[in-house]
């Protein structure tokens, strides 16, 4: 017989552990009903106070992923490897990381999510694509798997059930910034997919969910912690998001920027954590001793053309049309194209680009989210034309604003005109990858 609830959240608001089924008796209550709004907030604000030890956030993680159906991946040979990032602006690294990997004979599958907020989300980004759909029932992605290398899907219903009650509940009762509430409410949907391993990319800086190292190191360790007790071979980066990355923010503009990326000509901080995540990946699934050795098989594997074959093969899979791989125009654009020139009168390096304003500036232009039921506008977003470290010279565009009119233009470029600093010397280097936790 279960315990009250209410005896439940007094131990964990007095910091006391909760037994595995006594965890395991509130994830059933989430998803019966039983466990009241009202219980379950309570219980959330507790474990935001008063944390949950190694075990704990473990058991938690295991049965909310239990909560919903588990896909099996065993009839797929080789070891299944995806990638999870918490989010960032202009983190558009799925779409070139996926195809890239398969290339490399490694499958990924990889159940993605829509952006909120400032951050853009994978299934936002895919919906640019004309026709692709993402809205695959499990036996097809297991069949897309298994013909395309790689398949990208959004989460069904029936996956991870009690994450979807329980984080609803954590963003209306202020505890969303709990580590291990946050470690199983990414890990449940992850291991529910059914893969072998898993790479994190856990992004630092002002447009990140975690702002400081401290924060972001923490989690990460929490998020590798946990996927090991799951007998997952997991690895994470800790990585820079205190400038946008790649140049695009927006969704049709950065789907267009991985099309540059796998032909070979793409921004080269894309590139470079395309192939440190993607690096990560081949060795968790033992096809490198070391990331170092996966470099130039990477390269080669965008060179020969085979990571775009692999793209093109999964987009006419999942119903997409593949002209924009030859001719981004084929995904469209805004009726509104603004470059702005800063007119400096004088040679100046850039010093910095807010990533939080830039990215608020495209949810403005129509680019994301506000609430949960907003749309998005596919084609609307920022392009910046200079990166920290670059110079600008007077006759140059900084940015380009794409915009559905041109009100929105022009409040557009006067927030990005403001998020960017400048400096008379160019300013030292800043590392992509922070630091990393295996």
């Amino acid at each position: 017989m279960r315990e009250h609830p209410a005896t439940l959240i007094k131990r964990k608001r007095a910091g006391q552990e909760l037994s595995d089924e006594q965890i395991r008796d509130l994830v059933d209550g989430v998803c019966d009903g039983s466990l009241e709004d009202a219980q379950l907030g309570a219980f959330l604000m507790a474990v935001c106070l008063q944390g949950m030890s190694a075990r704990e956030a473990a058991t938690l993680t295991l049965a909310m992923r239990d909560s919903g159906r588990v896909l099996d991946l065993a009839a797929i040979p080789g070891v299944k490897v995806d990638k999870h990032s918490t989010g960032g602006v202009g983190d558009k690294i799925s779409l070139f990381l996926a195809p890239l990997v398969a290339a490399a004979g490694v499958p990924v599958p990889m159940i993605s999510g829509r952006g909120l907020g400032h951050t853009g989300g994978t299934l936002d980004k895919l919906a640019a694509i004309p026709g692709y759909t993402t809205a695959i029932e499990p036996e097809e992605f297991v069949a897309v798997l298994r013909d395309c290398g790689y398949v990208m899907a959004g989460a069904s219903a029936d996956i991870a059930p009690a994450d979807r009650r329980m984080y609803a509940t954590r963003d209306v009762t202020g505890t969303v910034e709990s580590v291990p509430l946050i470690t199983a409410s990414i890990l449940s949907k992850k291991l529910a997919e059914g893969i072998d391993g898993l790479v994190l990319d856990v992004k630092c800086g002002r447009a990140a969910f975690m702002q400081t190292r401290e924060d972001a190191e923490e989690l990460t360790r929490s998020l590798v912690d946990v996927g090991r007790a799951a007998d997952k071979r997991v690895t994470a980066l800790v990585t820079d998001m205190d400038t946008p990355l790649g140049n695009a923010v927006g969704n049709a503009l950065e789907v267009a920027e991985i099309v540059e990326c796998l032909h070979g000509r793409g921004p080269r901080d894309v590139v470079d954590l395309t192939f440190a995540l993607a690096a990560e990946m081949l060795v968790l699934a033992g096809s490198v001793r070391t990331p170092d050795e996966a470099r130039p098989r990477l390269e080669q594997l965008v060179e020969d053309g085979s990571a775009l074959d692999a793209c093109r093969a999964n987009v006419v899979r999942q119903g997409g049309d593949p002209a924009f791989l030859d001719d981004p125009k084929a995904l469209g654009c805004a009726p509104v194209v603004a470059p702005f020139e800063p007119k400096l009168g004088r040679d100046v390096f850039v010093a910095d680009i807010d990533p939080l304003e830039v990215g608020l500036a495209a949810v403005d232009l129509g680019a994301g989210r506000r609430h949960s039921a907003d749309d998005v506008d596919p084609h609307v977003g920022i392009v910046l034309h200079k990166k920290v470290g670059d110079v600008v010279r007077d006759d140059e565009a900084l940015f380009t604003v794409h915009a559905r009119d041109h009100a929105a233009a022009e409040a557009a470029v006067v927030r990005v005109a403001r998020a960017v600093g400048f400096a008379d010397a160019r300013p030292p280097a800043r590392p992509l990858v922070l630091t990393r936790v295996d």
